[in-house]
């Protein structure tokens, strides 16, 4: 509270004042976000800013109604005034107190700070970039170009809501991402990488750096030799650690309770049935140890829990934020996110990704005659109702006889989520979280999540090829 020079009776006063036009649930969420970014393009820097976000978003719900409203100037009045503004939206009949407010206890910190991101100006940030750079150039004499950007965030937030609830969260995020473009006998091809952590200033270290450019060439290399196989309907066996983009955009956002409520998803009525193989256990996860997507508590006061969507091939749970859980008479689940202080929240992923079976990734590949194999996809789309998504695949390989042969670029995946999940007959062993820079995108907003799968084998989807 000291931080935003508020006290905790203004506090209370500000709830109050939400609560009085008959709201029967208020929160305020407080935000200071220092945000820093570098961008160097074969060692030159061609772009570099700094950020700061400071201020609080009031909200009043009653029953079905929300109103929210925020300020950019944390001062008694100025909170009161936002407080009253949500509560003429949210207005009703009844009448409610806020009750004491009471600090929720945070029992593991699951992104502790050694080396804060204040304490390291650019230009010790600079020589990092600089490194993987010259690495990536070092190891491929066809590289033409390459850029590398890195992005730090500092989150200072403060939380407090109608039902005593206080909690505080000091919240890092370091990313780092290349882009390298090659060129072989008149041709170019690009490849990326990325990671992103929960990190303070101890998230830049040479052994990524080494690893990413590692990465970086030796996809952009593969290009070289990858062809456009023919499509059609066949068996697809997905990556590990990657493939988990197309678990979270295909079928992880029908999981999330507000579709369900609306009845938009296409799992709107499957709750405690089976939906896929009994092998196949779905988590959406906010306690990873500095996940891009881990949480102590969300965006609502909810401690950051593992939540099993699909357990044993069953829908088990969907994912809440308050509102969706009172809806359905359930306890959150740790899945209210925002993007800033001007946003209401919304339920959202975290760290989503399949659980490992029993199958090693040979095994899976030896089962297949004729398919593909992928591991490296760009963008998508998707319609959440229907389930129907389309995913472009970077590179992967042929397979052939049980083995993988030649590297394909340039394909799509077609098919539909559920169809898909229910599809898949074989997992494998080897869970991977991918720690890329991923971003999910919802109602105009914008939270840092993260994906996983294991290999898996769909029986059969749509590629998309010459």
């Amino acid at each position: 509270m000291e931080h935003f020079r508020i006290s905790r009776n203004d506090i209370y006063k500000a709830l109050s004042k939400a609560l009085e036009f008959g709201a029967d649930y208020a929160d305020i969420y407080f935000e200071h976000t220092t945000s820093n970014s570098i961008r160097l393009t074969d060692n030159s820097v061609d772009n570099a800013g700094s950020l700061t976000e400071f201020g609080a978003g009031v909200r009043a719900v009653a029953g079905d109604r929300t109103g929210y409203a925020y300020t950019e100037n944390i001062t008694p009045e100025e909170l009161t005034a936002a407080a009253k503004a949500a509560a003429r939206i949210a207005q009703s009949s009844r009448q409610y107190e806020p009750v004491n407010l009471h600090p929720l206890p945070l029992e593991t910190n699951r992104y502790p700070v050694r080396k804060p991101w204040d304490e390291v100006d650019i230009s010790r940030k600079r020589p990092y970039l600089e490194r993987l750079n010259d690495k990536i150039f070092s190891l491929d004499n066809r590289v033409q170009k390459v850029m590398v950007s890195h992005n730090d965030s500092t989150s200072i937030i403060l939380f407090a809501n109608s039902l005593g609830d206080l909690y505080s969260d000091y919240i890092p995020s370091g990313a780092l991402s290349a882009v390298c473009l090659m060129e072989h006998k008149g041709r170019r091809e690009q490849g990326t990488t990325s990671r992103s952590f929960r990190l303070g200033a101890t998230f830049l270290n040479d052994a990524m750096i080494e690893e990413m450019a590692q990465e970086a060439v030796s996809r952009t290399s593969l290009l070289f030799r990858a062809v456009r196989p023919h499509g059609g309907m066949m068996p697809v066996v997905m990556g590990a650690g990657g493939s988990g983009i197309l678990l979270h955009e295909a079928i992880g956002h029908a999981f999330e309770a507000d579709f369900n409520r609306k009845r938009t998803s296409i799992f709107s009525d499957k709750l405690g049935k089976v939906i896929c193989n009994r092998k196949i256990n779905v988590v959406d996860d906010g306690t990873i140890p500095f996940n891009r997507g881990s949480i102590n508590f969300d965006d609502e006061g909810v401690p950051g829990q593992k939540t099993y969507i699909v357990k044993n091939g069953k829908l088990n749970s969907y994912l809440h934020d308050r509102i969706s859980a009172r809806h359905y008479g359930v306890m959150p689940t740790g899945n209210g996110r925002r993007e800033s202080f001007r946003c209401a929240p919304l339920p959202r992923m975290r760290a989503t990704y399949m659980e490992g079976g029993d199958c090693t990734r040979e095994e899976i590949i030896a089962s297949v005659r004729k398919g593909v194999y992928v591991d490296v996809f760009s963008n998508g789309q998707v319609q959440i109702g229907a389930g129907d998504f389309t995913f472009f695949v970077k590179s992967g390989y042929m397979i052939e006889d049980g083995r993988l042969t030649r590297p394909i670029k340039d394909i799509n995946i077609i098919g539909n989520g559920p169809k898909a999940l229910a599809g898949i007959t074989m997992v494998g062993n080897d869970l991977e979280i991918d720690n890329g820079t991923w971003t999910c995108g919802k109602e105009g907003q914008n939270c840092p999540v993260t994906c996983g799968m294991p290999t898996v084998l769909v029986k059969q989807l749509t590629v998309g090829g010459e």
